[in-house]
C-alpha cells in the first residue's frame, strides 16, 4: 500500500521524481493506443498515445504527446506563428480511456511483442522525455505531432531492431489527400485548411510520412517487425478494441456548406455585373469589396508563409486569386475615374486567375472546390471592369 501511495503521489507531481524511482517488472506490457476521430475539427484526425501496464507493480499509465497549455503566455499568437510548444503528458489509463468513451470515439490497443529489455528501453525513454526539462517540443502538424512521436520513440529506443516496411500503404497519397480522408471537402474546416496550406502539401507523401496520421501509425505498427531473443517477428502481439463507438450521422447540410455560400456570392457578383452592363454603369462599391477582401486574405496568407514557422503554409498559390496588393489598391478601384494603369493591373489579375487553373490542372497545387463558383464570378467581373474602364478612358481622351 505504501508503494502504491507513493506511486500515486508521484504521478500527480512532476514526472522527474517518478522517472527516477521506478523500474518495470517483467510482466509489464507496452502498447499503442489509437483513438478515432471526434466531432471537433482538431479531433478529426484521431489521436495516438503509449500505454504502460505493469500489473505486478500496480502501474497503468498513458504517455500522451498531444498536451498543450492554454495558460501559455501569448497562446494564440504563438499558435498562429507556429511557435506553440506541445508537451508529453503522463496520466492514469482509466481516466484517459473514459474521456474518449465519453466523446464516443473508438479506442484500439496494440500490445507490442517486446523483450523485457526492449520494454525497459521504451519505458525509460518515455520517462526521460517526461522530465520537465525534456517534455516540451515544437509541434508540427505533418512532421512532429502526437502520432509521429509514437513511431519516433520506438525507433529511438529500439534502434535497428524495429523495421517498418512500406507495404502498409496500398496507394500513396499527397499530404492534402491524406487530410481530406478525414475532413469532408465541402466543410468549413476543409475550406480553411485548403486556403491556409500551400503547394508543399501537394507532393506525394512517402509511406514513412503517412504516419503523421494515427490511422497510419496503427497500420504501420501492424506491418512492422521486431528483432528480439525470439527472432524476427511481428511488432504487434495482439490487437484489441477497447471501445467501439456508436456511429453517428454528421450534419452536412448543403445550405450551410461552403459550396452553397460561394454559389450565392458568385450569383450576386454575376447578377450585379449583368445589372451594370444593362445600365452601362459600374458598381464601385462591389469592386472595392472584391479588392479589399481578396487583398486581406492574401496578406494573411503571405504572413502565414513568411512570418511563421508553419511548414505547411509555404508556397501558397492561393495568393494568385487573393493577391495581397489588392488591399492597397481597393481605394483606387472605388474611384469614379480610376488611374489609367489600374485597367492594366486588372488584366494582370485576370492572368493570375488563369494561372490558378494551370496550377490546379498540372498538379502544382489543389484549391478548394467550393471556390470554383467564386473564381468564375471573379473572372467575369474582371473582364467586365477591364472593358468598362477601357470605354471610359477612350471617352475622356
Amino acid at each position: 500500500m505504501k508503494k502504491l501511495y507513493l506511486l500515486a503521489l508521484c504521478l500527480f507531481l512532476k514526472s522527474a521524481v517518478f522517472a527516477q524511482s521506478f523500474t518495470l517488472s517483467e510482466a509489464a506490457e507496452v502498447s499503442i493506443l489509437t483513438i478515432g476521430p471526434g466531432k471537433q475539427l482538431y479531433d478529426k484526425f484521431g489521436h495516438s498515445a503509449f500505454r504502460i501496464n505493469d500489473p505486478a507493480n500496480g502501474l497503468d499509465i498513458v504517455y500522451n504527446y498531444g498536451v498543450y497549455d492554454f495558460d501559455t503566455p501569448n497562446f494564440y499568437t504563438k499558435f498562429a506563428r507556429g511557435k506553440l510548444l506541445y508537451k508529453l503528458g503522463v496520466s492514469y489509463y482509466e481516466p484517459f480511456l473514459n474521456m474518449y468513451i465519453a466523446q464516443n470515439r473508438w479506442v484500439k490497443e496494440q500490445t507490442l511483442d517486446l523483450s523485457y529489455e526492449q520494454k525497459r528501453a521504451v519505458f525509460n525513454y518515455l520517462q526521460e522525455n517526461a522530465l520537465p526539462e525534456n517534455q516540451h517540443y515544437k509541434y508540427d502538424f505533418f512532421y512532429d505531432n502526437c502520432a509521429t512521436k509514437i513511431r519516433d520513440v520506438l525507433v529511438a529506443s529500439l534502434g535497428d531492431a524495429i523495421t517498418y516496411p512500406d507495404s502498409y500503404v496500398d496507394e500513396p497519397h499527397t499530404f492534402r489527400e491524406l487530410i481530406q480522408q478525414n475532413v469532408h471537402w465541402n466543410s468549413w474546416g476543409s475550406l480553411g485548411m485548403d486556403v491556409a496550406i500551400g503547394a508543399v502539401v501537394d507532393v506525394e507523401a512517402s509511406p514513412w510520412e503517412h504516419q503523421f496520421l494515427p490511422d497510419y501509425i496503427f497500420k504501420a505498427a501492424s506491418a512492422a517487425t521486431i528483432r528480439n531473443p525470439g527472432g524476427i517477428q511481428p511488432l504487434v502481439a495482439g490487437t484489441e478494441t477497447l471501445f467501439q463507438n456508436t456511429p453517428q450521422q454528421e450534419s452536412t447540410g448543403f445550405f450551410t456548406s461552403p459550396l452553397f455560400v460561394f454559389i450565392l456570392i458568385a450569383l450576386f457578383i454575376i447578377g450585379m455585373t449583368v445589372k451594370d452592363i444593362r445600365k452601362k454603369s459600374r458598381c464601385r462599391r462591389l469592386d472595392a469589396i472584391v479588392f479589399f477582401s481578396t487583398g486581406l486574405i492574401g496578406l494573411f496568407l503571405l504572413l502565414l508563409w513568411l512570418a511563421t514557422d508553419h511548414t505547411a503554409t509555404a508556397n501558397n498559390y492561393n495568393m494568385l486569386w487573393a493577391f495581397p496588393v489588392n488591399l492597397l489598391l481597393a481605394v483606387f478601384i472605388a474611384r469614379k475615374s480610376p488611374p489609367v494603369w489600374l485597367r492594366r493591373y486588372i488584366i494582370f489579375l485576370l492572368l493570375l486567375l488563369i494561372m490558378v487553373v494551370i496550377h490546379w490542372f498540372t498538379g502544382v497545387q489543389e484549391f478548394a472546390y467550393a471556390f470554383i463558383p467564386l473564381f468564375i464570378a471573379m473572372a467575369i467581373r474582371y473582364v467586365f471592369v477591364i472593358g468598362y474602364l477601357k470605354r471610359v478612358q477612350e471617352a475622356t481622351e
